[in-house]
């Protein structure tokens, strides 16, 4: 605890506390309150300046102070606010991780919540674009790219340097940015068969043995494969696994655009399925860190009264986090049939932010013959940021010393938990390597 007769200080030391988001509040919407708390937290962020290698945010924050007239941020237009805003994607990373002025700290700066409730009140003010709107609608969009023949028309397409165009000109997609492959074989299609039966059922700290999967948009349309190879990992080492019984997005792609009455939406769907299944004796998993954030932090922030939220928020796991506290207890197969060698593996920021540690690492250290070198910085991709046209530039230049580290480490593997962030450093090294799942090269050190 802070020494309180220590005096004012600079920053905390303390770790990071998280207030609930106070959306259903009406002057969480009002323009001049938001312009007010702007300028506080920009003026803060102005005479600080630490996070400015994190995104474009603060760059662009800074820039617009320094070429105002007065070089403060009382010289800045309130209309430029919506530059800075355009450049936060939630990652979190100036939160947790740089931010000496986080609560319990007096200053109160919570950056990301600040440009969330900025692009809430743009969303409310109906400013939010329809390709915005589309490109975030990730099950809707899923459901019809992936039906049987539409599915090659699309990937094909998706291809086509003439379509491509016509896509940048339509939808904001950047016609050089890599986007998703479709499978008509979805997820939830591979998975149908897995009932969740098991010999025995071995719980392990705050482990139950049984897994109910959360196969995710991105996954179940366009990476099936990784929740594949994980529901294979788990049954490999006699855990229980079946597949959440529906679900709808997590809400994350929302979450990032302000549509917080979608997110509300979506959350009445899937919460009270994963309550039931936790209350069953089921624990909860995803393979993409993004959704395991928007149910263990966002979710909960946003509801923090609502005991099925809370109750979802505790049973909820990173799948290598999960796998680790297996290990912890004794249960986790070591018997590996193929070493793996080196690999480049790049932590990703949703996973960063859920202070488990590197997880991930530990697992695959497991496995004899294996390298692992580390990078833990942003890759760019954001949600829809490393696709859009308007954006995409930067998010190549944000992904540039990712690439160089992955390039530098001439590795066998080039891995990340985030499929989206893999793919586009990937691109940007032009697949050599080409990108990988942990959890996929898990199954294969199995070989199974």
């Amino acid at each position: 605890m802070a020494n309180e007769s220590a005096g004012p200080r600079e920053g905390s030391l303390d770790a990071p506390t998280r207030h609930p988001l106070d959306w259903k509040n009406p002057e969480f919407y009002d323009q001049a309150a938001l312009d007010k708390e702007l300028e506080r937290v920009f003026d803060i962020c102005h005479g600080c300046r630490r996070c400015v290698s994190l995104c474009h945010a603060f760059p662009t924050l800074f820039d617009l102070v320094d070429e105002s007239p007065t070089m403060e941020v009382d010289g800045v237009a309130k209309a430029d606010y919506a530059k800075v805003v355009d450049h936060c994607y939630l990652c979190d990373l100036c939160y947790q991780t740089k931010c000496p002025y986080v609560p319990p700290h007096e200053w109160n700066v919570d950056f990301p919540h600040l440009m969330l409730r900025a692009k809430a009140v743009r969303h409310r003010n109906g400013e939010t674009g329809m390709a915005t709107k589309l490109l975030s609608s990730t099950t809707t969009v899923g459901k019809l790219a992936s039906i049987p023949l539409v599915v090659n028309v699309v990937n094909a397409a998706n291809r086509a340097k003439p379509t491509r165009v016509l896509l940048e000109k339509a939808l904001d997609v950047d016609r050089e940015a890599r986007v998703p492959e479709y499978h008509a074989d979805n997820a939830r299609r591979r998975l149908r068969d897995f009932d969740g039966r098991a010999n025995t059922i071995s719980a392990a700290g705050r482990t139950r043995g049984k897994v109910a999967l959360f196969a995710t948009c991105y996954c179940n349309y366009s990476y099936p494969q990784a929740v594949e190879d994980l529901a294979a990992i788990l049954r490999h080492n006699g855990i229980a696994v079946k597949l959440v019984e529906r679900e709808v997005c997590c809400g994350m792609p929302k979450l990032e655009h302000g549509d917080l009455q979608t997110v509300a939406r979506y959350k009445e769907k899937n919460i009270p399925v994963l309550a039931a299944a936790v209350r069953d004796g089921w624990d909860i998993t995803a393979a993409i860190p993004s959704c395991v954030l928007m149910f263990r932090q966002e979710l909960p922030l946003m509801f923090p009264d609502d005991e099925d939220v809370q109750l979802v928020k505790r049973h909820l796991f990173d799948p290598f986090e999960y796998l680790w506290q297996r290990h912890q207890a004794g249960l986790l197969d070591l018997e590996f049939a193929n070493p793996l060698g080196k690999i480049a593996y790049h932590a990703p920021c949703h996973q960063r932010v859920q202070n488990i540690g590197p997880k991930t690492r530990d697992v695959l250290k497991l496995v004899a013959g294996t390298e692992i070198e580390i990078v833990e910085r942003c890759s760019g991709h954001d949600g829809t940021y490393g696709v859009k046209k308007a954006s995409y530039a930067i998010s190549r230049k944000i992904a540039k010393p990712v690439e160089t580290r992955v390039k530098q480490a001439e590795a066998a593997h080039f891995a990340s938990d985030c499929p989206m962030a893999a793919a586009h450093i990937a691109h940007g090294i032009g697949d050599n390597p080409h990108a990988e799942s942990p959890i996929s090269l898990l199954r294969h050190a199995y070989g199974i």
